[in-house]
């Protein structure tokens, strides 16, 4: 959903796939049909070499790089108690790591475009915690705090960071969002569980020109159920 509606935006788009090729090359055949172009890379960005060859490949069929997404995460459920140390680096490598060595091999390209944006996608669970989900919500909660860095460092550079705090959402997969506590039995005020597009919807907003102002900041979509208090 983000990758469409970045390219109804006007974007071009590469897809990032460790494993299912097809399945991305589907959604950059629905990129292409909305105007725009598209490729697939596969990449494994717990691997730095993997990174530098993703984004190479993006600045040379686009002539550019001006959007990055970190939307990599580690799904699987695992109870403290039965935590591996192998685990927990798997997890981190993908959600945390990946993301730094995405942004460490992005930003260069983007201050070349004179500005741009880094967006993470986070859960909620990093901020309540869930069952059998320590891991994720360490690293997605360093993923945020990590963004919020680049946010001040990159903010002279015309680049803005910002988290994008995924709620309770349908999709295609059963834990897409990591959610599933809320999906069993949903608390929200709103009444229903959220779409893929509407984290589309705030993903496109962030990157274009009316939120640049719009830096270091936590926003979350999940329709009332999760009201974080500001101080």
């Amino acid at each position: 959903a983000i990758a469409l509606e970045l390219a109804k935006g006007g974007a071009n788009i590469t897809i990032n796939a460790v494993q299912d090729r097809d399945a991305a090359e589907a959604v950059a055949e629905e990129v292409r049909a909305l105007g725009v172009k598209a490729i697939v890379s596969m990449a494994d960005i717990t691997n730095m070499e993997d990174c530098q060859r993703l984004v190479a490949e993006t600045v040379t069929e686009f002539g550019g790089l001006d959007i990055l997404i970190n939307n990599a995460a580690v799904r699987t459920k695992v109870d403290f108690l039965d935590m591996t140390w192998e685990k927990w680096v798997n997890s981190r490598e993908v959600a945390l790591d990946g993301a730094i060595r995405m942004s460490m091999c992005a930003a260069p390209e983007i201050v070349k475009q004179g500005g741009g944006t880094i967006i993470g996608i986070g859960g909620l669970m990093a901020m309540t915690g869930s069952p059998g989900g320590a891991h994720k919500s360490a690293t997605k909660d360093g993923m945020g705090g990590f963004t919020r860095g680049l946010a001040v460092d990159l903010g002279k550079h015309n680049i803005t960071a910002n988290v994008v705090v995924v709620g309770s959402i349908d999709t295609d997969r059963e834990s897409g969002s990591g959610e599933v506590v809320m999906a069993k039995k949903p608390d929200i005020p709103m009444g229903a569980t959220g779409k893929p597009e509407d984290i589309a919807y705030m993903v496109r907003h962030l990157s274009g020109p009316f939120a640049r102002y719009v830096s270091g900041q936590t926003i979350h979509i999940n329709g009332a159920s999760y009201r974080p208090h500001s101080a």
